[in-house]
């Protein structure tokens, strides 16, 4: 009998460890399927920094933690191989939340067929959920205005890097934050940041004055980290403060303290704490709005491609670490 490979979460992550140590592989045998349902074939997988916080058992998370001994949640795409559904065609590819897994079942909620000509990078690197992200999250809820001063943290990672180009695209001053002198000449000289700063080897308050004169304006905020209070410290009057991610903080026991409120009254900012999940229902719209941008030439990105599904278990340390190079993916 035919089978095919998925993999479990098995334990939460204790003491800010995540490995391979969290999750069981299984084989199963290949499954039938029945009316309206249709078989897929997972060609890529993706992988986000959010994972890591869906894996702890955090009641009051925005989304429900994924259950011990099942497979572990994850967007991809995949290809029909078999169908009993009207609206889905074997060949057809797909688009949605797959977990990680060879195979699966579906009644079809949640996936949308994708354009055949584009490749899997660019839909999951620009078109998924990290294009989607950035552009609810920049031009939906931060709202920005031209000559307007941005400061990204996360700057070279996949939600990163699209929010610092779409700003520049409407005429905003970028500024990146990073981790590697490599990353910060990449997001100036290959995206068109205005600016880079090395978290781990600048002089931060420094850095961000140099670079930051009239004050910021938007702060997206993906990390989190000691930076926070140094562009905290520098937000404009009515700036604007996206809260989309605290990668620092994922796997602490106890979260660093913020900043204090008296700033937020004293300059009157806005601070909006930020998930897709409430937006998912708006993806095709979102979509709209990026595909000028894409289509312009105005985005680019890179991808970071790990090989074969065993490979995930491994792969969200490099988050943590900060070693992945653009948007972390796995092909299956």
């Amino acid at each position: 009998m035919p089978s095919y490979q998925q993999i479990l979460l098995k334990q939460r992550p204790k003491n800010g460890q995540i490995g391979a140590h969290l999750f069981e592989t299984v084989e199963r045998e290949m499954p039938s399927i029945e009316d309206g349902e249709i078989l897929l074939k997972q060609t890529h997988m993706s992988l986000d920094p959010a994972m890591i916080g869906w894996m702890s058992d955090d009641p009051d998370s925005y989304i429900e933690p994924v259950p011990l001994n099942s497979v572990m949640r994850s967007s991809g795409i995949a290809t029909v191989v078999e169908s009993k559904h009207k609206n889905f065609s074997k060949g057809d590819r797909v688009m949605g939340m797959t977990g990680w897994t060879e195979y699966l079942v579906s009644d079809g909620q949640g996936f949308n067929k994708v354009d055949p000509e584009l490749n899997p990078e660019t839909l999951l690197c620009v078109l998924a959920l990290p294009g989607l992200t950035a552009t609810q999250g920049l031009l939906n809820i931060a709202q920005p205005k031209a000559e307007q001063t941005l400061v990204v943290t996360g700057a070279a990672g996949s939600v990163g890097s699209i929010v610092g180009q779409i700003a520049k695209a409407e005429g905003l001053t970028v500024v990146g934050v990073v981790g590697s002198d490599e990353k910060a000449q990449w997001i100036t000289q290959e995206l068109g940041f205005d600016g880079a700063i090395n978290y781990k080897n600048h002089d931060l308050a420094e850095r961000l004055e140099s670079l930051t004169p009239d004050g910021i304006d938007l702060f997206f905020e993906n990390t989190g980290g000691e930076i926070q209070h140094h562009i905290f410290d520098r937000m404009n009057a009515h700036g604007r403060i996206i809260v989309c991610g605290l990668i620092a903080d994922y796997t602490s026991e106890q979260p660093a303290p913020g900043p204090s409120w008296l700033r937020v009254i004293k300059k009157r900012l806005m601070i909006q704490g930020f998930t897709m999940p409430d937006h998912l229902h708006k993806s095709a719209e979102l979509q709209q709005q990026l595909l000028p941008y894409v289509k312009a030439g105005q985005i680019k990105y890179r991808s970071h491609v790990l090989e074969g599904l065993e490979s995930a278990k491994d792969g969200l340390n490099l988050f943590l670490k900060g070693q992945n190079k653009g948007k972390l993916l796995v092909a299956l």
